[in-house]
């Protein structure tokens, strides 16, 4: 029989458009292996959110391997560790594994490399390969926009893969976790009642969606911004776990000529910029790039108990903002959020608040199915203007001049039913129309306050 491969997964649960799990295929019995390692992650080990995706999406691939006669090998603790273990228990001479540049993986790639051999594969959940997108002097990107031009100039991508032809099994499979035995799903309480009626998890599910994004990707330059209309893909999670690809969905779109498209195909590309920027700054979730805001003077919830109880309130959807509260509230029942209205609350957090963006960026990575280290983090410093490419800190969103012009209304009164009884224009200010009900928190800074205390704090950092 042929040498044993060992495949191992993170953020690609799929079966097909998997080149680890391809390649490995094609050369013996697989043994794919998952190991859930908080430890490495630490601050960012998976959150609530995420473990209950994770939980779903496990299920539903070790259902697709066991049609194929096979099964997933489930293991808790150091990944290194136990992908070593593994190999010795199986006589597997080599590790297949899609790249990933989280700095835990990078770092335990690294320490995994050094003691078997360690077949990579650079380009199998983005458009790109990692860090061959260069500048004309060779380096790496740092701005959105010339990074964009470029992986289009160097399209297409790659052909996607199909599944694997045949995928044998070897004589005996090693110990495996019953997945139960995590306990990823909430219990007491049960607070995911409302992902459950939201989504359905699973490669197959991620292709059904693609199926109904077929006839709504058209209108997505027009309409992404509208909370109120469903015309936003959701396949973010969906992309985050790997149960779909973006070259999967490039090559499913690419006969399309439509400024929706357009626009939705630069918010793939985005994906990769991200990566490629974490890959470049792996502490970019937790260090400022622009040093300058260092010095800010930020309300720090974890010594003054006014900015502790404010950060609670965002947290909860009690500003008195509506369009903030549907944002915060949509997130911890659906674990989603509308993307236009990501962008509010957090520009609400830091700006309104004065609150640091990196409370903002734990609340969402625990909160968040599609939570992604990348992704989140350079969001989240482009809101807050730290970031490499970000918007400035002096351009300061007006939630409730953005909650009318954006339609928010449908999308108020579903997740923030103590407003649903009034009509428009009451219901994106209900304060100031003196609707308030008594039910409904005031608003807890007044926005030109809010605006002023801003702009002086950013004031003084640049003085300093």
């Amino acid at each position: 029989m042929s040498e044993t491969q060992i495949v191992w997964l993170r953020r690609d649960l799929r079966m097909a458009d998997n080149p680890a799990l391809y390649e490995a295929a094609k050369r013996g019995p697989v043994v794919a292996v998952y190991v859930l390692d908080d430890d490495r992650a630490s601050t960012h080990a998976y959150g609530g959110a995420s473990r209950w995706w994770l939980h779903h999406s496990l299920e539903a691939l070790q259902n697709s391997f066991a049609s194929r006669h096979a099964k997933i090998v489930l293991r808790r603790g150091d990944a290194v560790e136990h992908l070593l273990q593994i190999a010795e228990e199986t006589g597997a001479k080599t590790i297949h594994a899609n790249r990933h540049f989280e700095p835990w993986w990078r770092n335990a790639e690294k320490t995994l490399g050094e003691k078997i051999d360690l077949e990579r594969y650079d380009d199998a959940n983005f458009l790109t390969v990692m860090g061959s997108i260069k500048t004309g002097t060779g380096g790496q990107y740092k701005i959105y926009t010339p990074f964009s031009r470029a992986v289009r100039s160097q399209y297409p991508p790659r052909d996607e893969l199909p599944e694997p032809e045949t995928l044998s099994s070897p004589e005996t499979y090693p110990e495996s976790d019953d997945i139960a035995d995590w306990k990823l799903l909430p219990s007491k309480p049960d607070w995911a009642a409302g992902m459950r009626d939201f989504w359905k998890v699973g490669e197959a599910a991620a292709h059904e969606r693609l199926e109904w994004w077929e006839t709504h990707v058209d209108d997505y330059d027009d309409k992404r911004n509208f909370p109120s209309v469903e015309k936003t893909s959701r396949l973010s999670p969906h992309l985050h776990f790997g149960e779909i690809t973006p070259v999967q969905i490039w090559h499913h779109f690419k006969h399309k000529r439509s400024k929706g498209w357009d626009t939705y195909e630069s918010e793939l590309i985005w994906r990769d910029y991200a990566q490629n920027t974490v890959a470049q700054f792996p502490l970019y979730a937790r260090d400022n790039y622009r040093e300058d805001f260092d010095k800010i003077k930020w309300r720090d919830p974890e010594t003054d108990e006014k900015a502790a109880k404010d950060l609670k309130k965002w947290q909860q959807g009690r500003t008195g903002y509506p369009i903030v509260d549907a944002g915060m509230r949509e997130l911890w029942q659906t674990g989603w959020m509308h993307n236009r209205v990501r962008m509010i609350t957090a520009s609400f957090l830091i700006k309104h608040l004065l609150i640091d963006w990196r409370h903002g960026e734990q609340w969402f990575w625990d909160t968040l199915v599609d939570a992604d280290y990348a992704s989140n983090a350079t969001n989240w410093q482009w809101t807050a203007g730290t970031g490499v490419d970000s918007n400035m800190f002096v351009r300061i969103m007006a939630p409730l001049s953005q909650s009318e012009k954006f339609d928010s209304a449908a999308y108020i009164r579903k997740y923030v039913p103590e407003l649903a009884g009034l009509d428009e224009p009451y219901i994106h200010d209900p304060e100031e129309f003196g609707r308030l009900p008594k039910a409904y928190p005031p608003k807890m800074i007044a926005h030109k306050e809010a605006r002023e205390r801003a702009l002086a704090a950013y004031k003084a950092m640049k003085d300093d």
